[in-house]
């Protein structure tokens, strides 16, 4: 099976410890609707403060299956994305976006399922000048993210995986899930979680 797609079997917050509790993007980040996910190769994005136009650059440059990924540089205050960008995004096959900022025309974009994660909405609009990079190394949070690593998030926020990673964070993430699913075995039985991890001794009960 494609390693992405096997990536894709477990959620942002057990990749994340997989990895050592690393690659998590800021909380503030989340779905725009519960329910959507996302999982693909990033592609990167850098606009320029309430400038968008290298977000209509991206989806357009960017093959199917990617996830755009976009750093604003730092000023959230602008509805940088909206439903005719997730319309155009979703018909070349886009896999979604996480921007570090804020979207607008939710209701639209829910209503078509395209998988956006924002640090919320915003109705003011923005310029198009046109300024920043694509397919450059940006942080977002402390998270490096090079195009090409693997974006995953659900509704609890979004994981970066870095390419050589990937296949050990699959491994250590499969190992977790057998631990978890050994502890509710456990907890089925009637064990508290401070009696299955010791801690009713370390700690008293």
């Amino acid at each position: 099976m494609d390693l992405i797609q096997e990536l894709a079997k477990f959620s942002a917050a057990t990749l994340h410890e997989a990895m050592g509790k690393k690659g998590n993007l800021p909380s503030a980040i989340k779905p725009i609707a519960k329910n959507m996910k996302v999982c693909g190769p990033a592609f990167t994005v850098q606009t320029m403060p309430r400038d968008n136009m290298l977000l209509h650059r991206a989806y357009a440059y960017a093959k199917a299956g990617d996830v755009l990924i976009a750093n604003c540089s730092g000023f959230y205050e602008a509805g940088y994305w909206g439903d005719l960008m997730s319309l155009g995004a979703k018909t070349k096959g886009i896999n979604g976006l996480v921007i570090d900022a804020c979207v607008r025309d939710a209701n639209d974009i829910e209503e078509m399922g395209f998988p956006v994660f924002s640090r919320g909405l915003c109705i003011h609009g923005t310029s198009n000048y046109g300024d920043g990079t694509l397919n450059e190394p940006i942080m977002i949070g402390n998270i490096l993210i090079n195009s090409g690593d693997i974006v995953v998030g659900d509704r609890d926020g979004v994981v970066i995986i870095p390419q050589e990673k990937i296949e050990e964070t699959i491994e250590k993430a499969i190992a977790r899930e057998a631990k978890e699913e050994r502890v509710r075995e456990q907890l089925r039985q009637g064990k508290t979680s401070l009696q299955i991890y010791g801690w009713d001794e370390k700690f008293g009960y």
